[in-house]
C-alpha cells in the first residue's frame, strides 16, 4: 500500500480490507472510510523478545494497527515526512522516526552491539538512537520521519560515504557501518571542526540524511 505525497509533512494512504499496517500511536490526522486503529503490542518492535529489550532500554515507541476499507492521512509533530518502497532489501530505522509502514514488512530488532560489538554501542550512542534499532525487510512501503527533510546518499562498493551521525536517519541495503574518529591536532588544541565523530558506512546501498543535527 504506498504513500502519496500531500506535502513535505503529510501522506496519505488506501486501507484496503485483509492488509493492515501499523502508525505511529498519534500520526493519525484524518481518514475516510470504514477505518479501525487499535493499539499494537509487538507490532514494529521485533516480536515479544525486541519489545522486551527495548522496555528494559525505555526505547520502546508505541504502535497502532490500522485496518479497514478507506484512506487515511498521516503526519506526526510537524516533522518532514519521507516515504521509501522496499523491493526485497532490509531498511534500519529507529521506531520513533516510523511514521507508518506496511504491515507485509517482516519487522525485526537488532542490539547496536551486534554492529561492531562495544563500538556498536557507541555508535548507537552517538547518533541517539541508543541500544537498539529496528528492521523491516521484505516488499511494501515505509513513510519515516526527519528533521529538515530528507537526501538520499548511494553508496557503491569501494567509495565509502561518512555522515554526521546526528544526521544520520536510516539506510538499506547490505551496508556495513562503523563509527570512526576524526581527531587530530587542532582538535586537541580546541580549533577542531567539532566533528569528532564520523559514521562510515561502505558496501551497496542508500543512506538517508536529514538536513538537520537534531534529534526528534
Amino acid at each position: 500500500m504506498p504513500f502519496t505525497r500531500i506535502n513535505s509533512k503529510l501522506v496519505e494512504t488506501r486501507i484496503v480490507p485483509g492488509r493492515r499496517m501499523f502508525s505511529q500511536r498519534g500520526a493519525m490526522l484524518a481518514y475516510r472510510g470504514a477505518v479501525t486503529f487499535t493499539p499494537s503490542i509487538t507490532g514494529g518492535q521485533g516480536g515479544l523478545t525486541g519489545m522486551i529489550g527495548r522496555r528494559l532500554a525505555n526505547e520502546a515507541t508505541p504502535l497502532m494497527t490500522v485496518e479497514g476499507d478507506g484512506t487515511v492521512l498521516f503526519g506526526h509533530g510537524g516533522h518532514h515526512v519521507h516515504c521509501v518502497d522496499l523491493t526485497g532489501e532490509t531498511l534500519y530505522v529507529e521506531a520513533d522516526r516510523l511514521l507508518a509502514f506496511d504491515g507485509s514488512l517482516a519487522q525485526g530488532t537488532m542490539f547496536m552491539g551486534s554492529q561492531g560489538s562495544v563500538m556498536g554501542v557507541v555508535r548507537g550512542q552517538a547518533t541517539g538512537q541508543g541500544l537498539f534499532t529496528t528492521t523491516l525487510q521484505g516488499k511494501g512501503s515505509v513513510a519515516f520521519m526527519a528533521h529538515g527533510g530528507v537526501f538520499e546518499l548511494h553508496v557503491t562498493p569501494g567509495r565509502p560515504v561518512h555522515v554526521d551521525p546526528q544526521a544520520y536517519v536510516a539506510h538499506r541495503g547490505e551496508l556495513r557501518n562503523r563509527l570512526v574518529t576524526a581527531i587530530g591536532w587542532r582538535e586537541m588544541v580546541g580549533r577542531g571542526s567539532g566533528e569528532a565523530f564520523q559514521l562510515e558506512l561502505s558496501g551497496q546501498g542508500t543512506v538517508y540524511v536529514q538536513a538537520s543535527e537534531e534529534k526528534l
